[in-house]
């Protein structure tokens, strides 16, 4: 299909989670009984598909009479650097970059999260996948691109870092998408077919347009190190696999001094162990979720949008 279609992600949902869940288990070694709490996503994502999850975990929470904790999806991603890295210090800036958003935040405080700026329309992943579609490259796009990429020259094609007007840490990849459909118009450029050689044309397409990628994302991280005072830079989400988003971001650490935290790629596309992470010092504080517990499709991670208030709360010095 070359996208998710969201009926047959939840069929493959309701087919898998049971096998999944006992693998899961097996290559743990232990069983149901031993579980303290449920964890599961509640949003942001396909309705179909959390349905399935929170159906699952309710069944099992109810059954076990365990406490069941529902997660937000982008929480989870933000938590996914504990497995592998100290903890960390704060306050601390988050980049959030997903098929379904991107989303930058500053943390000034664990689990306090203060929205700076997102996706205004195609999140950054999103973006990927539809070129890749584009060009014949299959899907998901992002680590084909990324691969390919290595071997175009970046500075071929010259696309414009995609601007915002109102906001200078929001993201927006439409207008870069539509640029990209326009060269390859323009240029007769077709899609590559099955098992032929990608051709230079679109090798330095895809390099090109990655490092815009790039340098859109690094732009507004760099301005919001610049405003915003951190101890710590987190990048996470499924494009943080990608290669050369996560040198830049090093390369940004080391200039500046400020750790930087991205997990392996294993933790960083969606996976069930950074939901339990987040749920994790909910539990040791008491909290539960109710059977009344559903799907919020839309659901938003942040506090405060600081978009939208005085940045003097949040300007550097505050905590210097």
């Amino acid at each position: 299909y070359g996208w998710i279609v969201p009926e047959l992600a939840s069929r493959e949902h309701v087919r898998n989670i049971v096998p999944i869940v006992r693998a899961a288990l097996e290559d743990a070694g232990v069983t149901f009984r031993e579980i303290e709490a449920i964890a599961v996503t509640r949003g942001p994502g396909l309705i179909g598909s959390l349905l399935v999850g929170i159906c699952y975990a309710k069944s099992l929470a109810y059954a076990l009479s365990r406490p069941l904790l529902g997660v937000n999806h982008h929480e989870g991603h933000i938590f996914s650097v504990v497995f592998e890295n100290p903890p960390v210090q704060y306050p601390a800036l988050a980049l959030v970059v997903s098929g379904g958003d991107t989303s930058l935040f500053w943390m000034p405080e664990p689990e306090q999260y203060h929205l700076l700026g997102h996706t205004r329309d195609d999140a950054a992943g999103e973006a990927f996948d539809k070129v890749a579609k584009l060009l014949g490259l299959g899907y998901p796009g992002g680590p084909v691109i990324d691969r390919l990429a290595k071997r175009g020259n970046p500075r071929a094609v010259r696309f414009t870092i995609p601007r915002t007007s109102t906001n200078d840490f929001d993201f927006s990849f439409s207008g870069l998408k539509t640029a990209v459909v326009r060269y390859v118009r323009e240029r007769e450029i077709r899609p590559v077919r099955e098992g032929e050689e990608v051709p230079e044309a679109i090798l330095d397409l895809l390099a090109s347009f990655q490092e815009t990628v790039v340098r859109t994302l690094m732009q507004r991280l760099s301005r919001a190190l610049e405003q915003y005072e951190a101890r710590t830079l987190i990048l996470t989400g499924g494009v943080a696999c990608n290669s050369r988003l996560r040198e830049e971001v090093f390369r940004l650490g080391r200039a500046t001094g400020i750790p930087v935290y991205v997990p392996s790629p294993p933790l960083t596309t969606d996976n069930a162990a950074m939901i339990a992470a987040a749920a994790y010092p909910k539990l040791l504080r008491g909290e539960r979720s109710g059977w009344d517990l559903t799907a919020e499709p839309g659901l938003r991670l942040h506090q405060v949008d600081a978009r939208h208030v005085s940045r003097a709360l949040h300007v550097k010095g505050r905590y210097g």
